[in-house]
């Protein structure tokens, strides 16, 4: 009951709509019953005045209604043209009320029929009463059926609007997440840029330093090598950052230069890094294949973090052992020292390289696990599978 004596919330155009309704019908009908008989007239504006609260209490007014109506008929009072009101009620009832209270109307509207059939066409034959009784059962029926129509449309239309809305919102929610990943990503190659490209330039600069008096051609191999260097490392975040600038362009191009560097690179990687003055060895065992872009990015970006900490950290005439393996299922990534990374004691904070090796790995469905080995050096295992998960970032 809570339910029905609330009122709906019905904007207001719709509810000076009801008001002239209302007002039109009782006008028109209402005083012409008036004119007919006095207490029909009565009667016939207790079933018009209601419909001006249809919307926003439709169970209230065609019980209400049909009260009148059921005091009309005991009042002896022929069919009149207020009786009308029924109809709209009905209707209101069916489109805006309760769906169980709407049955229950139908079913009183079916009653309605019989009371009104066995009062006022009592008097012809049988024919006669049946042919009455299915003329005003299907205007009745009709008119509950046309409002049960359109409750369900209306039902069907905001049922669309919703999921519209939703999938609006989901795609906004999708497309803030691939830009956010995508950032994600970009930083992690210019971490990657930056880190190798200054490790390289600082272990230049200072072997420089050291052989300016002694040997000056060495000095100028470390300042062209520095040079090379940082305007490589230069161009590469250009591009980068030229794609982080793209605020206006959620979709990011495809086609916008990117680096995208593979394990073919590695070698040019490992001879800048030589000329840095690290030694460096180069193995690859099992059977080389064509990689998928993603996996060959990840393991050199792989190598090239491994070879920068070793560079930071590996301290003076350690050596380097890059390995590659191409196994059956997997190809296996392998940087090793025999630096002092052993001794150096661990940050509390792992920094950008560690934690952007294993989300590369973790991209690619494969593990990353980096540690001091035992007997002095610094170890890092990459595992990843060839064939990529589903969803991966391509």
């Amino acid at each position: 009951m809570t339910g029905i004596l609330t009122a709906r919330p019905v904007p207001a155009r719709s509810k000076a709509f009801d008001l002239l309704l209302a007002g039109g019908l009782s006008m028109t009908f209402g005083f012409l019953a008036v004119a007919q008989t006095g207490l029909g007239g009565v009667l016939a504006f207790g079933m018009l005045v209601p419909l001006i609260w249809r919307r926003t209490h439709p169970e209230l007014v065609f019980f209400g209604v049909s009260a009148v109506a059921v005091l009309q008929w005991l009042a002896g009072i022929h069919l009149m043209a207020g009786n009308i009101g029924l109809l709209v009620a009905l209707y209101a009832i069916a489109v805006y009320g309760d769906h169980r209270f709407s049955r229950i109307a139908l079913i009183v509207g079916g009653l309605g029929v019989l009371m009104a059939t066995s009062r006022y066409y009592n008097g012809g034959d049988w024919k006669q009463q049946i042919t009455m009784m299915g003329a005003l059962g299907a205007v009745v029926f009709g008119v509950w059926a046309i409002g049960e129509r359109r409750r369900t449309r209306g039902l069907y239309v905001a049922q669309l609007e919703e999921r519209a809305a939703q999938l609006e919102r989901d795609r906004d929610r999708e497309a803030k997440l691939a830009v956010s990943n995508e950032r994600t990503r970009i930083a992690r190659e210019i971490h990657d840029v930056v880190a190798h490209g200054l490790s390289i330039m600082i272990v230049q600069a200072d072997g420089g330093l050291y052989a300016a008096d002694q040997s000056p051609e060495q000095a100028k191999k470390a300042l062209a090598t520095i040079g090379d260097t940082g305007r490589a490392s230069l161009t590469e975040m250009r591009k980068m950052l030229g794609l982080l600038k793209q605020d206006e362009q959620p979709e990011l191009d495809p086609n916008q230069p990117r680096p995208q560097p593979g394990v073919s690179s590695l070698p040019e990687l490992i001879d800048n890094v030589r000329d840095a003055g690290l030694t460096v060895d180069y193995q690859v065992t099992g059977e080389p294949r064509d990689l998928p872009a993603l996996l060959g990015l990840t393991a050199y970006r792989i190598v090239q973090e491994g070879l920068t900490n070793t560079l930071k950290h590996a301290g003076p005439g350690a050596r380097t052992c890059v390995k590659l393996d191409f196994g059956r299922e997997m190809l296996t990534v392998v940087v090793t020292d025999d630096g002092r990374g052993a001794g150096v004691a661990p940050s509390s904070d792992p920094g950008h390289g560690l934690v952007g090796m294993r989300q590369r790995a973790s991209i690619s469905g494969g593990t990353v696990s980096a540690g001091p080995k035992a007997g002095g050096g610094y170890e890092v295992i990459a595992k990843l599978p060839y064939h990529l998960p589903t969803g991966g970032e391509q």
